[in-house]
Order: C-alpha cells, then structure tokens, then sequence
C-alpha cells in the first residue's frame, strides 16, 4: 500500500509528536484532494450487504462507489485488496470529567481515531467548557480527535451530587440554563435525576422539546417512562430504567402506578426499587417497547459498565493494555466504585449479575421492537475499568453475545447514531456525497462483531491514515501519559 501523509496537526499536537517524529518521517509526502479506495469490500450498514468496489473521495467526501478498476487516473490510490470498509464508528455516550483531569482527558482524543471511532455524544462531565473548546478546536482542524457532540451542563437539582451539573431548583432558573446552553449551542439536553425534583424534570425535558432540542435523561423513580416521551424525550440512557417497564404484580401495580405514588410521596426510594426488584414480566416489557419505538424514543444500553462492576470479584484488570494509556490519576477515580462494592455478600454479587444477564437480554428486545439502539460506552474516569475509545467495542461485543445480529450492533455504532443527531444525510453509511470518515477492517464484521477491532486503516474528514500512523498515535498518547505523570506539562 503507498504510504499515505500522517493526519494534519496542530503545534500542541506537534509538541507532543515529538517522541514519534522519526516514526512518522518517513510518511511525510505531499496530500492530493483525491483519494481512490480500490477493491474495498464496502459493507452496507443499512441493508447488511457486501459489495467489492472503488470508493473515490474528494476533499472531504465520498464523491462516488464505483465498480473495480473504473476510477479516475491520478491522485492518490490505496489497493485495500478486498478488506472491508465501514462508516466511522460512534459512541454515543462518553463522558469527559475530572477538572484535574483535563490534559489527562486531552490525550485520549487522538486514540479514540486510533480505534476507529469518528465521533463521540459527551453526556455531560464536569468539563463543559473544556469540551466545547474541543469541539471547535477539532471542527476547525486545530486538534486531533473524534467529531464532539456535547450536552455542555447537564441538568439536575440543588445540591446534587454530581460536579459541574447546572443546578436549578425552580422554571425560571431551569429557564436561564437553557438560555445559556442554547447561546453556547450545545447539541442536546442532558437530564439527571440525583436531586431534581420530577416535575421540575418533566418541565425541563418539556422545554427542551419545545425549543426543538434533543434531550436525553436518566428516569427518576417518580415519573413514568411514557410521561417523559410525551413529554418530548429523544432518548433513554442505560437500559437498567427499561426494566420498570416489565414490572406488574397480581394487583396490576404497574410502573406508571409506582411513579405516581412515588411523586405523591406514598412510596419511598427503597420501597419503589424493592418493588422493581421482585417482578418482571417479558411480554409485559416487549409490549411496552413497541409504545416506546410508536412514541420515537431511542434508547442508549451502556451494557459494558454494569457487565465490569458485576463481575469486578473475579476479574484482574492489573495487565490491561488500554492503562497504558490512562494515567494514574484517571484510575484513580475508578476506586470510588470498587470500594463501594467491598462489601458485597455472593448474595448481592448474584443479585448484580442477575440484573446485569437481565438487562442485557433486553436489547434484542427493544431491536425487536423497532426501539432504535445507540451504541454507547459511558466512558469515564468515574466508571470504572470501562476505558475510553476501547469500550464501545466491547459493548458491541455485549449485544451480539446477547443475541443482537452483527449487523444490528453495527448498527447501533453508525447509521443510528448520525440520524439521531440528525446527520444522517452526511454520516453513518458509506454512499456518494457522504463525509469521508471510514474504518478499514480485516475481517467481515456481518459475520463476527469483533471484527471492528481489527483496523488496518482509518480515512477521517478524507485523510487516509495507514496503520502505521495510528500506531504512532498511540505510542503518543502513552508518552504523553508517561509525561503527565512525571509532571511534565
């Protein structure tokens, strides 16, 4: 394969090149503004089909899908010798947080593009700010990384837990907040439930709507599934919510029942989720997707980080290849988690598997039901051993062992995603007039999921990026990691 130029890069992503420079010499070679993909397996993500073809992008786009052999003289020309090409990878729910952690964050960027991933939805962190400069800085081609999608400041109650949320305690403050995140043009609305009270909740998901903004939320005990989507919710986060709606008991209690007499204060916190705990009913659940994919709500599972905590006893994460990348610091943050759970009977580590085999069940469900499935992460520095970049392809690995077809779960990582953020005229499948971000693979991901980590290549924005050129940025994001914990700036 002639090699192509390393990525465009910024003088702080040239500072911390320089580690790798004599590496990525021998790349340097004069760009062209067309790039011929020849013999590519292009894998259809929407209709699941293979077809060996010509893939030409100019500038930044796909330009046309031509049969082998037929593209235009000239420029520069990849032989892909039937590898399979996809669309960029999506993870559709990450969190960049810790405001001692900025620089710690900072250096991931680069390898999520290492592991295929083209764009992320930061579900709010405690790094608003931060993260939106990103956004722009990558928009405008002044720093490496994934497209950014950002909720900005997530919304919750007074005194909540959570760092860096957007605190309000009544409409005319909820009001203000939105103003702002609008002025700051945040992609959609973030929504927690630790102290926000439910009808403050449904009024903010309700204006959100209004304004004609995504929202995306957790479900506080005290509003039903379906008041939310009536409300003008876009998408649920974490397919644990999902199982209240298979709740029912021999008096017909169901979870809009329990919702209420929550809100009404005749339920409290413990009696409401023991009560979730003691029943579920399957029919009753896939009866209640069918309402949710008529009323248009997505649904993000974050399968990975219940799948991590619930088996956290019997695995040893001491030799994990991706901590090359984190610092000491990141995982740091992971403990808060571990020594929560420290106290764990074997009663309560079944009980969280159970729940955890349970949740994951429901995902071939929801597909099922024609509910549209994001694939997402929730990478972050306060979930622990669920690492950036690397999860979301551990997490479609989770749905097809939970019985998804490959071609669902890839899915759930492309197509999916850019028309949930409305993009889907621009991203998410491979087609002529489509932005140029594509993953090359060895293997067929329709027959084996876990194909998607086997990346030979990555063309992001119409940039090729061989092999070699993502290894070099990995081994950057390791110096720089080393860097950081050596104090360097």
């Amino acid at each position: 394969m002639p090699a192509p130029l390393p990525p465009p890069m910024s003088q702080a992503l040239h500072a911390l090149c320089c580690l790798t420079l004599a590496l990525l010499a021998p790349l340097a070679s004069a760009a062209s503004d067309t790039l011929l993909l020849q013999n590519a397996q292009v894998v259809d993500v929407e209709q699941g089909t293979v077809q060996l073809l010509d893939v030409l992008v100019e500038g930044d786009r796909i330009s046309a899908l031509l049969p082998p052999g037929d593209g235009p003289d000239g420029g520069q020309r990849v032989d892909l010798a039937g590898r399979y090409l996809i669309p960029g990878l999506w993870d559709m729910h990450v969190h960049f947080e810790g405001r001692d952690l900025v620089e710690d964050n900072a250096l991931l960027l680069p390898v999520y593009l290492a592991y295929g991933v083209t764009a992320v939805r930061d579900a709010s962190g405690s790094l608003a700010d931060t993260v939106l400069q990103w956004r722009g800085e990558i928009a405008r081609g002044e720093r490496l990384g994934p497209r950014i999608f950002t909720s900005g400041q997530k919304f919750e109650g007074i005194d909540s837990l959570w760092e860096g949320d957007r605190e309000v305690g009544n409409r005319e403050q909820m009001l203000a907040g939105m103003d702002e995140q609008q002025e700051l043009g945040v992609d959609f609305i973030k929504v927690t439930e630790n102290t926000l009270p439910p009808e403050l909740f449904l009024q903010t998901v309700a204006e959100a709507h209004r304004r004609g903004l995504l929202v995306s939320t957790h479900v506080p005990l005290g509003l039903g599934i379906f008041e939310l989507a009536e409300a003008g919710l876009s998408s649920i986060e974490h397919a644990s919510y999902l199982l209240r709606l298979g709740y029912i008991d021999k008096e017909n209690v169901d979870e809009e029942t329990i919702a209420r007499q929550v809100r009404d204060g005749r339920l409290g916190t413990e009696q409401a989720n023991a009560a979730y705990s003691d029943h579920f009913d399957q029919d009753t659940a896939n009866a209640a997707y069918m309402r949710l994919a008529a009323a248009g709500v997505a649904v993000t599972p974050t399968l990975i980080g219940g799948r991590q905590l619930a088996w956290l006893a019997e695995s040893d994460h001491r030799e994990d290849a991706f901590l090359r990348y984190l610092t000491d610091d990141f995982t740091a943050k992971y403990q808060w988690r571990i020594d929560r759970m420290a106290g764990e009977t074997e009663d309560q580590r079944a009980a969280r598997k159970a729940r955890y085999n349970l949740t994951a069940a429901q995902v071939p469900q929801l597909q099922a039901a024609g509910v549209t499935l994001l694939a997402g992460s929730d990478s972050a520095a306060l979930n622990t051993y669920v690492y950036p970049a690397q999860a979301l392809h551990d997490e479609l690995a989770l749905f097809t062992d939970a019985g998804l077809s490959p071609l669902h779960a890839l899915q759930a990582a492309t197509i999916n995603g850019a028309r949930f953020m409305r993009l889907g005229d621009d991203y998410g499948s491979i087609a002529p007039g489509k932005q140029a971000d594509l993953v090359v693979l060895e293997e067929n991901p329709l027959e084996d999921i876990r194909a998607t980590t086997r990346i030979q290549a990555l063309v992001h924005g119409g940039q090729l990026y061989d092999r070699a050129v993502l290894d070099a940025l990995l081994e950057q994001a390791a110096a720089r990691k080393k860097a950081l914990e050596a104090g360097t700036p």
